[in-house]
């Protein structure tokens, strides 16, 4: 058996959403797996451990806000969450970092996703800051098809660097367009200032990602976005907090008004599960200590209570 990659989750409800807690990856059989990345690539000693870590254990403790209980019918979904059927959901608890090695997080955290995906697992993970995917969409290297990466966020993230540091916040899109099984890119949400200067805006467009600003999706509705997003594609779901309005997600560094809505984004979701296959998602940079009555953290499971309701219904577990 090969050494661990995750610690169980912590103190109060042990699970995202009532799931099942395991730690054996190796011998993983799930339908819906969870797993906690807490730790990014910091680009100073003060963000090591920023208060983004407790994010995980945040968005777990809002379980029983998001879902009173399985067997309560959800008018999000259309039925209870596991839609009365024999879904296997499971967490994996948080990735396992050391602070005397800040590289093993990413490996740990790609090692992690790589058996959730070899087990035919979907994997939903909680940030974490938004360096986070890069590591994820890693893994997926070996996978059928090339992926649509769909990301909802304030900032562009397309940096090459920030203090010398490759993979942190700033440069997750950069470093996902690099990689040869991702192919196109939609990022939604985008408005005020972020790391962004002029030269990552060129470097964005010269790539062809498609950048709808939040003005433009509030103009045109998601529906419009939506039809610009090949049908059949493979999806990977990327939200940051800050993405959100401060109003559905105020637990954030960079609050910006005037962002994407939760129905916008549940009706983003449920729109990919039904025109392709979302084959993962995250939700990054809820920052605990800024929430407002827990808002934030409740918002990030009902998210992905839609995503799991949708893929159960749309029959992506049926055997």
């Amino acid at each position: 058996m090969s050494a661990r990659l995750t610690t169980p989750p912590k103190h109060g409800h042990k699970s995202l959403l009532y799931s099942e807690v395991v730690d054996d990856l190796d011998n993983l059989k799930a339908d819906i797996a969870v797993l906690g990345i807490p730790y990014g690539s910091a680009y100073t000693i003060e963000e090591v451990s920023n208060d983004q870590s407790n994010a995980p254990t945040a968005i777990r403790q809002a379980s029983d806000r998001a879902v009173r209980a399985l067997e309560r019918y959800d008018f999000d979904i259309g039925g209870p969450l596991l839609m009365n059927k024999p879904i296997r959901m499971v967490d994996c608890g948080d990735v396992i970092n050391d602070p005397r090695d800040l590289g093993m997080s990413y490996r740990n955290a790609e090692a992690a996703v790589r058996k959730i995906l070899k087990a035919g697992a979907l994997p939903i993970i909680l940030g974490g800051d938004h360096g986070i995917p890069i590591p994820v969409l890693r893994a997926y290297d070996d996978q059928e098809g090339p992926i649509t990466l769909v990301h909802i966020d304030a900032h562009l993230d397309w940096r090459n660097e920030v203090n010398g540091v490759t993979d942190g916040y700033s440069s997750p899109i950069r470093r996902i367009s690099e990689m040869d099984h991702v192919k196109d890119i939609f990022q939604i949400g985008i408005r005020a200032q972020g790391s962004a200067r002029q030269e990552e805006v060129d470097v964005a467009y010269a790539y062809g990602a498609n950048i709808i600003t939040a003005y433009e999706l509030h103009d045109v509705g998601m529906d419009a976005v939506l039809e610009r997003i090949p049908a059949g594609g493979r999806y990977y779901i990327t939200i940051d907090a800050d993405g959100m309005d401060p109003s559905v997600m105020p637990a954030v560094n960079g609050p910006a008004l005037g962002g994407v809505t939760y129905h916008q984004a549940r009706k983003l979701i449920h729109g990919l599960v039904n025109k392709g296959r979302v084959v993962g998602m995250d939700l990054v940079e809820i920052t605990p200590a800024k929430d407002v009555n827990r808002i934030s953290s409740i918002a990030a499971c009902r998210l992905f209570v839609n995503l799991i309701g949708a893929t159960i219904k749309a029959g992506y577990f049926d055997r």
